[in-house]
């Protein structure tokens, strides 16, 4: 088996060829060649792969710990991504996802940051729910030097509430005890990883940076973010059906375009979960 590895962008996402879904439970060298690539461009496309979950599921087995976490299906390790309640009955959580985000940074527990993330399409929308990525490895590489100076010792408290405000900006009094049930977490603002890269810590879950003026903060988590994600910097999946996207949650940041409520949209995801904490 032949395999090509092809970038989408200048600075994240490359696209797979040459892998099937017979072959990724049996090929023994796959996991260590997506783990690599996942390294080098934080993003992989595999086109028309068309998974079944239980190999879904046993394929991210082979790239770390699986979340089974109850996901409104019947294979335990996938994560039925739908906004119709019926599939989904916390789809309405899903619409945070509208905005950028990395995932694991307000964890019921201490769980460390998800690994990386595996999303297949089972339906996709007529107009919407595209999903974009960016990378925060690349954002913190192209700072000069004084800036990182600025930005290493900082700290940032990250809330659900603060995600969850920007689709629900006038919360009912219920939604808001229900947000603040989840505990805020402190992260600094640049976490530098176990391989010694660092990254930026961004997203829609940023509430304030520890000790700054609010108006600064605010000002100066926007600014980041913006460039992080100016338009030459993202890539852009445009899903079909039987795509599969797999991610490195832990230097790249993504949204899904929104799309409508009543979509057929249904993405199947699963997680590997994290070893190390923001640090």
């Amino acid at each position: 088996m032949t395999i090509t590895i092809d970038e989408l962008s200048d600075t994240v996402g490359a696209e797979v060829r040459g892998v099937w879904a017979e072959t990724l439970l049996t090929d023994e060298s796959l996991p260590e060649v997506v783990l690599d690539a996942l390294e080098e461009h934080g993003v992989l496309v595999f086109r028309d792969l068309h998974l079944d979950p239980r190999t879904q599921v046993e394929f991210c087995r082979k790239l770390g710990e699986v979340d089974t976490s109850p996901g409104h299906h019947p294979v335990p390790g996938i994560y039925r991504v739908s906004l119709d309640t019926s599939k989904n009955s916390s789809a309405s959580y899903l619409r945070a996802t509208f905005d950028w985000h990395i995932d694991g940074c307000t964890p019921e527990d201490d769980a460390y940051p998800q690994k990386a993330t595996m999303l297949s399409a089972r339906a996709v929308a007529p107009s919407g729910g595209e999903t974009e990525f960016a990378s925060t490895y690349r954002a913190f590489d192209d700072l000069g030097t004084a800036e990182r100076d600025h930005l290493t010792p900082l700290r940032v408290v990250h809330t659900l509430e603060a995600s969850q405000r920007l689709v629900t900006p006038e919360p009912t009094p219920e939604q808001l005890e229900a947000w603040r049930r989840r505990p805020a977490k402190e992260h600094p603002l640049v976490w530098t990883h176990k391989s010694g890269r660092r990254s930026l810590v961004l997203g829609a879950s940023t509430d304030h940076i520890v000790g700054m003026e609010p108006e600064r903060s605010r000002a100066l988590l926007d600014d980041l973010l913006r460039r992080c994600t100016a338009p030459e910097r993202v890539y852009r999946h445009e899903w079909a059906v039987g795509d599969t996207v797999i991610w490195d949650n832990r230097g790249v940041i993504h949204r899904a375009a929104p799309y409508p409520v009543d979509s057929p949209r249904e993405m199947l995801r699963t997680t590997v979960l994290g070893e190390e904490p923001i640090e």
